[in-house]
């Protein structure tokens, strides 16, 4: 029997961060061209975060992002890193989630969160202080819906009414999934 060494693995978190002064068409190209540069380096992974306020993070919808940067590799693993869980309705985003996993067949990992910029929760209205909470109870109906289940929840800030996924993930059982927080 011969020993084998398990390879390891190699990933990039983008947040991204770039200069307010930067033109965002040039900043979300050359993203996207680092990326395709990972994949064809053996890279594992690549996570591209969420953000709506800071002007150096351009991308304000990792999904987005992420179906055109399946087109253009082909083996690297793509991430949301992350769907701020507390400013997204989870049946909506559990939707666009399953929509993705299948248009990138699988490559996808979604990674959540509560959000980090203060800033991004003041322009929409919540008090920081929720946004544990209102992630956790996202969470909740999220793992749910994405394992097939019908919900039935209310809180402050969503109702689900015999909600379900119109389609599940293309990953079986369920979508790779991975939950990030700051203290």
């Amino acid at each position: 029997m011969t020993y084998k060494p398990k390879r390891m693995k190699f990933g990039a978190f983008f947040a991204p961060f770039h200069k307010d002064i930067v033109n965002p068409t040039l900043a979300i190209d050359r993203d996207m061209e680092l990326i395709q540069w990972l994949d064809k380096l053996a890279y594992d992974e690549a996570w591209i975060g969420e953000h709506h306020s800071g002007a150096y993070e351009c991308i304000a919808s990792p999904e987005v992002f992420i179906a055109t940067a399946a087109e253009r590799t082909r083996n690297i693993r793509l991430a949301t890193g992350v769907s701020s869980l507390s400013y997204h309705h989870p049946l909506v985003l559990a939707d666009r989630i399953c929509q993705l996993d299948h248009q990138v067949r699988g490559r996808l990992t979604f990674g959540v969160g509560p959000g980090q910029l203060v800033a991004d929760a003041y322009m929409m209205g919540i008090n920081p202080k929720d946004l544990r909470r209102r992630m956790n109870e996202s969470l909740t109906a999220l793992v749910k819906l994405l394992n097939g289940e019908t919900v039935t929840m209310k809180t402050d800030w969503f109702t689900l009414n015999e909600a379900r996924c119109q389609i599940l993930p293309y990953q079986s059982p369920t979508i790779d999934m991975a939950v990030a927080s700051a203290i």
